[in-house]
């Protein structure tokens, strides 16, 4: 049986996603602005995001929420953290029974620290939940370079089936069972690239980029850990992986704020002249708190957040990170 794809967000990576999937299956994509809406419709572009990009034939969109939902055999929701249980709400009107629930979205919830999944399970119990996740790239992946990302659901009989519907050419989809340590990595990554990207806008070198990738990493899984991650997932494309291309990347945009911040700009004017979400800066406060929630050491992090909220400068944590004596690497913060 075909399955029909609802897909919830109108950004650069829910219409890549939602562009891979009709190469598999009709795909309906819902977006708030009625000029996307149109523009894919009628010129098979996402101009504001995407504008290099061409889109398939089998993709449709509409600005009617309850249409897209209604009709899906899956939903896939794209849609910003800090929107993420408004729309929700606003799904759980319409959605079928039993219908899985797919997050693309690597942040956390504000106020309460929850994932994404946990908020799908609390806004829609009864439904399969799952992550599409990894080192994804939309700009990347819409020109056709290959690609590896991880579907991941607690549940392995229906992870094999969704792993179909994304899997297509060169956008290899594995699966895990680990959902927590899955979000968490995609997560947890993006405060690391600010870091990365302040270092970068002060002109520090690789040597220093490969010691904040990899002191990061630790951070990342000792925290995803202790909230009931397996260690091994962030040795992998959901964890190392991810972090590796969000670091390192000009398209990375959380990488793109901590160069910025490195220059000495503001981070408001950084935040205004963006039209897409940073995830990092949203969710590093939330991040501090849950670390500290599980008794765990997250030097990088704490110093980005310090940062964010204007208490520090970018040149003032590097040269902390100076003067800070190492000890055993197993061991060190």
């Amino acid at each position: 049986m075909e399955l029909k794809v609802g897909l919830l967000g109108g950004g650069s990576w829910g219409t890549t996603v939602a562009a891979v999937a009709a190469r598999n299956a009709p795909v309906m994509l819902w977006a708030r602005d009625a000029e996307t809406v149109e523009d894919i419709n009628r010129h098979r572009r996402n101009s504001r995001y995407l504008p290099d990009a061409v889109l398939p034939a089998t993709l449709r969109a509409s600005h009617d929420l309850a249409e897209v939902v209604a009709q899906a055999d899956v939903v896939v929701m794209g849609v910003p953290s800090h929107a993420f249980r408004a729309v929700l709400g606003e799904v759980a009107q319409h959605i079928r029974p039993w219908v899985p629930v797919i997050s693309l979205t690597k942040g956390l919830e504000l106020a309460s620290g929850k994932r994404m999944s946990e908020l799908i399970v609390e806004c829609l119990p009864g439904h399969p939940v799952g992550v599409l996740t990894g080192p994804n790239l939309a700009r990347e992946v819409m020109a056709g370079q290959a690609a590896a990302s991880v579907i991941s659901m607690e549940d392995a009989i229906i992870v094999r089936r969704l792993q179909a519907l994304f899997h297509s050419g060169l956008f290899r989809v594995y699966t895990n069972t680990d959902l927590v340590g899955c979000e968490l990595g995609g997560v947890l990554k993006n405060i690391i690239a600010i870091a990365v990207g302040m270092g970068d806008g002060l002109g520090a070198g690789d040597n220093t980029r490969s010691a904040l990738i990899t002191r990061g990493l630790a951070e990342i899984t000792r925290l995803g850990v202790a909230m009931g991650g397996q260690a091994a997932t962030f040795a992998g494309l959901t964890g190392m992986g991810d972090l590796i291309a969000t670091c390192t990347s000009p398209l990375s945009r959380n990488r793109h704020v901590g160069v910025q911040l490195g220059q000495g700009q503001s981070l408001d004017a950084i935040i205004a002249a963006m039209n897409q979400v940073a995830e990092g800066v949203k969710s590093a406060p939330t991040v501090v708190r849950l670390a500290e929630a599980h008794g765990i050491e997250m030097p990088i992090s704490r110093d980005v957040h310090d940062v964010l909220q204007g208490r520090r400068s970018p040149g003032e944590i590097f040269r902390g990170l100076l003067r800070t004596s190492a000890g055993s690497e197993a061991e060190a913060g």
